[in-house]
């Protein structure tokens, strides 16, 4: 009887290449299987494998059970995905094989149609296979500086760190041609102006050192990678505040508390150094927005009936950009607020702040004070005294009453001594000048006033009280 060779050939239930971890079934087909027994094999082992029918299942593919040449997939941006970013796919064959190959490309183990070539780019990621990408800003070492401190504004993109360069803006008024910052509602809160010197790159940091005036604002970052260019939302807003020795105006406000009744009044006006015209008063308000609370008219701004969601940053700002020192201005809805000065006070001066009460005085007028959330004193009379005020007094204040309630906080700011050990004020230098002969001293005010008549912008030369 001749002896008659068949030869079995294998299937697979997976078309094209099984990606690692997946269940693959083989199949050994014979033309008429019955009465055979199969053994399976692998090219690296010379033992059979179990079973002995015609069926073997892997239940989870490795590199191991393919052949010697090993597939590769990249993808890039090569860590977290955002929604509607463009991601490319590419697909290297490494070690061996021949050189013409045709891809296949899966997506949840499903055959994607169409996907025969060796990458493919997903133009706009969608929402089932990314998250939207956030920028976050932060400040350090803190939002309120003093003029000459060194301030760093730091932007990241939230659950990732690769591939990205980063802008920086500043909030402003209504300008054509800017973009434009709304709310969840669609309202506008402020429009964003990419700064001049705004230094794009993967560091992430943006350094304002010295601090000056000018830098008071209201500032957000964004970042971008890829070609063509992916950007992130614009981050939330940070707000820096820089408080000057010597500042081109004054923001003036009655009743002059930082803390202040819902429902109360309120007068605010800006004061320059040399006039008061194209001034004028502008807030930052704890729902985001910058807005002119100035009146048309000049550079006051009144208000006569005060609500919570006026509390924010208040200062002055002229046309050329010059500013006043920022006001931290609360409004509250309960029955005590902290009468705290709501300008900067000085290195040795006395200090008094108060417990006030919304109306008549109670009859136990006994009030805890806190300074950063610790206990300092109780006192009976609803008012605490700091002798000789100290930079280390500055922090956050409040007060409480054992039945009205609880201030706000405020922040107290303190300002430095002068390099001779005293705080530079009118009054020192009066003191100093009464120790001159009274010939020099009418001369030194007339000299101050023929500097004054002049301008800033002429030099006088002034001999006793002669003006030439």
């Amino acid at each position: 009887m001749a002896h008659i060779k068949v030869r079995p050939t294998i299937t697979s239930n997976h078309e094209g290449a099984a990606l690692t971890g997946n269940t693959v079934t083989l199949y050994c087909n014979l033309h008429q299987s019955a009465g055979w027994t199969f053994y399976w094999s692998k090219h690296t082992q010379n033992s059979e494998k179990e079973p002995i029918t015609n069926v073997y299942t892997i239940s989870s593919v490795s590199l191991s059970d393919g052949d010697s040449t090993k597939t590769v997939a990249s993808i890039k941006p090569d860590k977290q995905v955002f929604k509607g970013e463009p991601v490319t796919l590419r697909c290297d064959i490494q070690a061996g094989g021949d050189t013409e190959w045709t891809y296949s490309w899966y997506k949840d183990d499903r055959l994607s149609p169409n996907r025969r070539t060796q990458e493919f780019t997903i133009s706009s990621v969608t929402e089932s296979n990314g998250d939207v990408a956030l920028a976050v800003l932060s400040v350090s070492p803190q939002s309120w500086l003093t003029e000459g401190d060194s301030v760093t504004l730091s932007c990241e993109v939230t659950g990732s760190s690769t591939g990205w360069t980063f802008s920086w803006y500043r909030a402003v008024l209504y300008r054509q041609g800017l973009q434009q910052i709304t709310d969840i509602h669609g309202n506008i809160l402020y429009h964003v102006e990419l700064l001049s010197d705004s230094r794009r790159g993967a560091g992430g940091s943006y350094t304002l050192s010295p601090a000056a005036l000018n830098h008071t604002g209201v500032y957000v970052c964004r970042a971008e990678r890829g070609e063509p260019a992916y950007q992130t939302q614009y981050s939330t807003a940070q707000t820096l505040w820089i408080t000057g020795s010597s500042p081109p105006a004054s923001l003036i406000i009655s009743p002059s508390r930082t803390q202040h009744f819902s429902a109360g009044s309120l007068s605010l006006s800006c004061e320059g150094q040399s006039d008061s015209t194209g001034w004028r008063v502008r807030r930052y308000t704890h729902s985001g927005e910058v807005s002119d609370c100035s009146s048309v008219t000049g550079s006051t701004c009144n208000i006569s009936s005060l609500y919570t969601s006026l509390t924010g940053v208040y200062w002055c700002q002229s046309e050329s950009g010059g500013g006043s020192d920022p006001l931290n201005i609360t409004v509250h809805n309960g029955d005590v607020i902290l009468d705290s000065p709501v300008h900067p006070v000085s290195e040795g001066d006395s200090l008094t702040l108060r417990c006030l009460f919304r109306s008549t005085k109670p009859s136990n007028l006994t009030a805890d004070f806190y300074k950063d959330g610790s206990l300092l004193q109780t006192q009976t009379t609803g008012e605490m005294i700091i002798r000789t005020v100290s930079k280390s007094d500055e922090g956050l204040y409040h007060c409480k009453h054992p039945e009205k309630g609880e201030s706000p906080k405020s922040w107290l700011s303190v300002r430095g001594l002068s390099s001779s050990g005293a705080p530079v004020s009118v009054l020192s230098l009066l003191s100093t000048l009464m120790a001159v002969p009274p010939y020099l001293l009418v001369s030194i005010v007339l000299g101050v006033k023929c500097y004054r008549a002049r301008g800033k912008n002429s030099v006088s030369l002034c001999v006793y009280s002669k003006c030439q």
